[in-house]
């Protein structure tokens, strides 16, 4: 068990939040999907949206919108091996950095981070740059994401299926 989940019975930190952010980066890019999905509360979002000025992600269209429900059906195609797009998924290497509290209180704790993944498939690197905001809630089961948006720097423009999580 890591550092972050077995502090999780203290208060929300900058620190604690920011080592959970890092080890969710390092099973996003290991494509440990199911251990990423232990990490969420079921009332969680995983939010990919496509204004980059918008906070009502419910009455805006997103690339994705993911409730516990969406996120199981996405690691499962993610996974299964009936996707081509997965099947034939990109290797990425992401960098988490720039870490600011946003808020603080009682349990919960929200962060903004910045966000370079280097995705690499058939000779081909490509670069997605994104601004992250987690809410993260400390539980005596350890720390749990709430909700993750990941503001793309280029979310206007169309973008190509992935076959990986951001």
């Amino acid at each position: 068990m890591n550092k972050a989940n077995e502090l999780s019975h203290v208060a929300p930190s900058l620190q604690l939040a920011q080592e959970f952010i890092w080890r969710e980066a390092e099973l996003l890019d290991r494509k440990d999907y199911h251990q990423w999905a232990a990490l969420w509360t079921d009332s969680g979002h995983y939010v990919v949206p496509i204004d980059p000025d918008t906070t009502d992600f419910a009455a805006t269209l997103n690339y994705t919108y993911d409730d516990a429900r969406m996120r199981a059906m996405r690691i499962e195609r993610l996974t299964s091996g009936h996707s081509v797009s997965a099947v034939d998924a990109a290797r990425t290497v992401r960098t988490v950095s720039r870490f600011t509290e946003v808020s603080s209180t009682g349990d919960l704790i929200e962060v903004n981070s910045a966000q370079i993944l280097v995705a690499y498939k058939r000779e081909v690197h490509t670069l997605f740059a994104a601004d992250l905001t987690h809410r993260l809630r400390f539980t005596q089961a350890g720390i749990r994401l709430e909700q993750k948006v990941i503001r793309l720097i280029n979310a206007t423009d169309s973008l190509n299926a992935l076959g990986f999580l951001l």
